[in-house]
């Protein structure tokens, strides 16, 4: 007789809806852009990881479709990007609405904010996420607060500063 393994734990898509299908070498791609996450990213994802921000349960670096969400709560069909200096070229720009068409198409709202939106201003970034959110479903507000809930540090937010000197600053 042969034992088959128990079913896979976790979320099996937003409702039980199993996803969309995706690619393997979409699949690959998302799992190297996590592991390359630029600063401004990894301190967003302080704030947006294990369902910090007012209980949204953000994921990071996401397949949909063809393109790859940075940060996506499937609860209230939010997506954040965070764009770098190469989205300021008119290319990029064009190719940014029509990924942000696709995504409004499927119900999904996106906002976004350059790194240096993240880096100087983390707290305006991530109390316009929350906004944003509750427009969708009114969310029990558990904001971090300056000097006592910043997820790397108990150091208060001032200037886009994380708080905390894990080591990872740039030289």
């Amino acid at each position: 007789m042969v034992r088959l393994p128990p079913p896979l734990r976790g979320r099996v898509g937003v409702r039980g809806m199993p996803h969309d299908e995706v690619s393997g070498i979409q699949r690959r791609h998302a799992k190297r852009l996590r592991c390359e996450m630029t600063r401004a990213e990894t301190l967003l994802w302080r704030y947006l990881k294990a369902d910090r921000l007012a209980g949204l349960a953000f994921r990071r670096q996401t397949p949909m479709g063809h393109y790859i969400a940075d940060f996506v709560a499937h609860s209230c069909k939010l997506i954040v990007e965070l764009d770098g200096e190469s989205h300021n070229f008119e290319e990029r720009i064009w190719h940014d609405e029509r990924r942000d068409q696709w995504f409004a198409s499927r119900g999904y709202r996106v906002l976004r904010f350059t790194n240096d939106d993240v880096m100087n201003n983390l707290e305006g970034v991530v109390l316009s996420i929350v906004e944003a959110a509750e427009q969708v479903a009114p969310l029990s507000l558990t904001l971090p607060r300056k000097g006592g809930g910043n997820p790397s540090s108990d150091a208060p937010l001032t200037n886009g500063e994380s708080g905390a000197s894990n080591g990872d600053e740039e030289a």
